[in-house]
């Protein structure tokens, strides 16, 4: 209980100061830009609310669930390992979060405590004007179920996925009619689009990783990164250098969290000028 007599001591002590308390839960989150960019949107819109971090275990999203429906927590990002296992434990989810199977936001509405998931409209929001006939998903974790989720609302005809571990490829591709690639022969795939939806590349021990044979990029292809700290991973940079069209992981970042805070506010905010604050942030 830990964690959350943690989170219920901050969130007792916040709230004296803040009309609204929202925040994430999810491990590590040493690399989250959320707290930036939903406090810099809050104070935007004028509403008085903050957003905190906080720090949750794997096996712990229960106890968190319990001092949710206790204090004055009014919605929470939920990330990196909870995204599935949330999803029982709440009264209710909306339609997207079913047809992902994942939920990454929270929210209160008529006394019920319900999910949803803005991931899939994020993934897209970058790839709207662009079409594909094929396409890689390197990763089989709650973020890749919202990118086949995406995918398939794209009506991209073949759909490959590839992740270490054989059994969760196997149990994912089954559920969104995707085609198994083993993660050892991933290079021999040659798709019009290619997404990371691991966690390789990302700040911290595994910066200098990249899930994708950099020799084995093309011309013409589309390669996009869900991880967006730092903006440019090795991946992305290897994709740029063979004449690929690269997409950041800000851009489904913010517009994930464009969908969060709506659904939370009623209000939008300007995705241009978040996201010079996430770059300005990202540059310190």
């Amino acid at each position: 209980m830990e964690d959350a007599v943690h989170i219920a001591v901050v969130a007792s002590t916040t709230a004296i100061s803040a009309t609204r308390l929202y925040g994430i839960i999810g491990s590590p989150l040493g690399h989250s830009l959320s707290p930036c960019l939903h406090n810099w949107a809050f104070a935007a819109a004028g509403i008085p609310a903050v957003y905190l971090p906080w720090p949750l275990q794997a096996g712990k999203v229960g106890d968190f669930l319990t001092a949710m429906r206790t204090l004055p927590i009014a919605g929470a990002s939920v990330t990196i390992p909870h995204k599935e296992t949330v999803l029982a434990l709440l009264d209710g989810q909306t339609e997207a979060a079913r047809a992902v199977g994942a939920v990454n936001t929270l929210y209160w509405e008529n006394g019920q405590l319900l999910g949803d998931n803005t991931d899939v409209a994020g993934f897209l929001a970058p790839l709207e004007g662009h079409s594909y006939d094929s396409a890689l998903v390197l990763g089989a974790g709650g973020a890749a179920r919202a990118v086949l989720a995406g995918l398939k609302d794209l009506g991209v005809a073949e759909v490959f996925l590839a992740n270490r571990s054989a059994d969760r490829a196997a149990a994912l591709a089954a559920e969104f009619g995707a085609i198994i690639v083993d993660w050892d022969e991933r290079g021999d795939c040659a798709p019009d689009l290619l997404v990371n939806t691991t966690p390789l590349g990302m700040a911290g021990a595994q910066a200098a990783a990249s899930p994708w044979p950099e020799e084995r990029f093309r011309p013409g292809q589309t390669a996009y990164d869900l991880v967006y700290n730092p903006l440019e991973t090795r991946f992305l940079a290897a994709a740029a250098a063979a004449g690929c069209r690269v997409v950041d992981g800000l851009a489904m970042f913010l517009g994930q969290a464009l969908g969060q805070f709506r659904r939370w506010t009623g209000c939008d905010f300007a995705l241009d000028r978040a996201r010079e604050k996430l770059l300005e942030t990202l540059g310190r």
